[in-house]
């Protein structure tokens, strides 16, 4: 399962660069990232090459950061692809998701969160309409 870094922010002019420098300057690359904030502080969600370096590094920096599995789906880069791959999963509550920066196969790579509890069944429906799970692995060489 791809594990996904997250990191608690001040919404502070120059803490997003902090974390991106921390990251560069301990050989993380980032994958793909996203960005959730409030007036007060945000949440920075991200796939890197090497989760378990940034989460030390991280923590060791300072920042609250948390890990989590989330699913890399590659989906037909087409228009309607990722409303067909959503429909697919039906009453799953897919409480975010966000995309990489590069495709697969000419397929774009979308990173699924649903809970702990709803992921064998994800899988299961994905995997019975032939829609590609990506492998951490894979995710983490992108």
């Amino acid at each position: 399962m791809t594990k996904q870094v997250s990191v608690f922010l001040e919404n502070k002019s120059g803490r997003l660069a902090e974390v991106c420098q921390t990251l560069g300057k301990n050989g993380v690359n980032i994958r793909a990232l996203c960005i959730a904030d409030t007036s007060d502080f945000g949440i920075l969600r991200m796939i890197v090459d090497t989760p378990e370096v940034a989460v030390r590094c991280l923590r060791d920096g300072g920042f609250s950061v948390g890990e989590t599995s989330v699913l890399a789906v590659e989906i037909p880069d087409v228009p309607g692809g990722l409303g067909g791959v959503i429909s697919l999963l039906g009453n799953v509550n897919v409480e975010y998701m966000y995309a990489f920066f590069t495709t697969v196969e000419g397929n774009a790579v979308v990173v699924f969160r649903v809970s702990e509890e709803e992921i064998p069944s994800v899988v299961e429906i994905l995997g019975r309409n032939n829609i590609r799970i990506l492998p951490a692995e894979d995710v983490y060489s992108l």
